[in-house]
């Protein structure tokens, strides 16, 4: 039982959280035509697209400049007073500059738009305001529609920031879908991460190919325990002449040995092995092998030849590592 006290709180923060959601609720309708040239001149720019914004607004548009990059958009962030002491020489004529100010005056940000005018550079402006003089010198300008900040006082940058991170994700996303950005571009540019590992790497990098517990078909109940025991894999599998016939998990003999009860040790691994096991090739993405391992409810794969020979294992604890 909360006090009146914690209620308060409560109440505070969920107001909080509505009142950014309606001002996402009136941008979401807000978006027009201005939006698509935003976005049909950043997919014209032979250059970079270089973010700027100064205060909080500079903290979003960095995260902002960092998405976009990173979702193959080339991008990155310009601090506007860094700028105007020398830094615009960072700033091609093939680039296009993409401000954030939610007055649409602050000064650090009106002293560079002179320069980004005689260089050429086409200018999209994200504001509250569009009277403002940042929004009538853009080329483009994105209005963020605030009516009122979430502060309890109505001065920190809240709702605003929260409207101009999502509009930032509009861009970035709308940017994906025009170039037919894949998961396996986001990998190749996140080649460090775990979703860029999964997609890069394939089995044949992370597989386990030394001391197989390989046995043959008449392999004894006494010895399939020993076997998956010093393995480590949790399985053997079944070869005979080359070609596999199964594999036996520590679940099958599991299961075996409540079916069998005392006639368990009488019986060899044939009998209780899997048949056709799922397996993958060395060439294939570790992706692929997660996929199957996941949609087959699995925890191994055989890696086996074009010709049906075993190579190896791999695990899903090998792919989530």
């Amino acid at each position: 039982m909360m006090t009146t006290y914690q209620e308060e709180l409560l109440n505070i923060g969920r107001k909080t959280v509505h009142t950014e959601a309606e001002a996402l609720g009136i941008m979401e309708q807000s978006l027009g035509e201005e939006f698509v040239r935003a976005v049909e001149i950043i997919l014209g720019c032979r250059g970079k697209l270089i973010v700027t914004g100064m205060g909080k607004s500079g903290h979003i548009a960095c995260k902002i400049a960092a998405t976009l990059a990173s979702t193959g958009t080339p991008s990155f962030f310009l601090h506007p007073a860094e700028a105007f002491h020398g830094d615009l020489g960072m700033i091609s004529k093939e680039d296009v500059i993409l401000a954030l100010s939610f007055s649409g005056e602050t000064d650090e940000i009106l002293k560079i738009v002179p320069f980004v005018h005689e260089n050429g550079n086409k200018l999209i402006a994200i504001t509250g305001k569009p009277q403002s003089s940042l929004a009538r010198n853009a080329d483009v300008h994105l209005d963020i529609m605030v009516r009122e900040e979430a502060c309890i006082l109505k001065l920190a940058p809240t709702s605003s920031t929260t409207a101009q991170l999502a509009l930032g994700d509009a861009l970035a996303t709308t940017l994906m879908h025009a170039r037919k950005f894949t998961a396996m571009d986001f990998a190749r540019l996140h080649p460090g991460g775990s979703l860029g590992r999964r997609l890069l790497m394939t089995v044949g990098h992370v597989m386990r190919k030394e001391e197989l517990p390989v046995v043959a078909a008449d392999c004894s109940a006494t010895e399939m325990i020993h076997r998956i025991s010093k393995g480590g894999l949790g399985l053997i599998v079944i070869v005979e002449n080359g070609l596999i016939e199964g594999i036996v998990t520590d679940g099958d003999v599991r299961r075996a040995m409540e079916k069998y009860r005392a006639e368990f040790f009488n019986i060899h691994a044939i009998d209780i092995a899997t048949r056709n096991p799922k397996s993958i090739r060395a060439t294939q993405k570790l992706i692929e092998a997660e996929k199957c391992m996941t949609e087959n409810k699995i925890n191994s794969l055989l890696v086996t030849s074009d010709e049906g020979a075993l190579e190896g294992v791999i695990q899903l604890y090998d792919i989530k590592l």
